[in-house]
């Protein structure tokens, strides 16, 4: 299985947009508070190609990317394959 990772903060709309949506869909994830969490920016960061605003949400080493793009992967019906995709992995 496809682990989906979701950089945070606690204060952040997008973030708890995204995993609203996350949970709507019934996808399992690990959420990383980047603030709580040292050096976990940094990480977020290598791995995102230098963006640091959150969320990033990664399924496996696959960058989604943000809130945005979440809902845009929703919207083109792509996203239910992807989580299907990561659980069935």
């Amino acid at each position: 299985m496809h682990p989906i990772t979701i950089y945070t903060t606690a204060w952040c709309p997008y973030c708890s947009a995204a995993k609203s949506l996350l949970k709507e869909k019934g996808a399992a994830f690990r959420e990383i508070d980047v603030e709580k969490a040292p050096g976990e920016r940094a990480t977020m960061m290598a791995r995102a190609g230098g963006r640091t605003s959150v969320p990033q949400i990664f399924v496996g080493e696959t960058h989604v990317g943000g809130c945005d793009d979440l809902y845009a992967l929703d919207k083109a019906g792509k996203l239910d394959a992807l989580l299907t995709a990561s659980a069935n992995a």
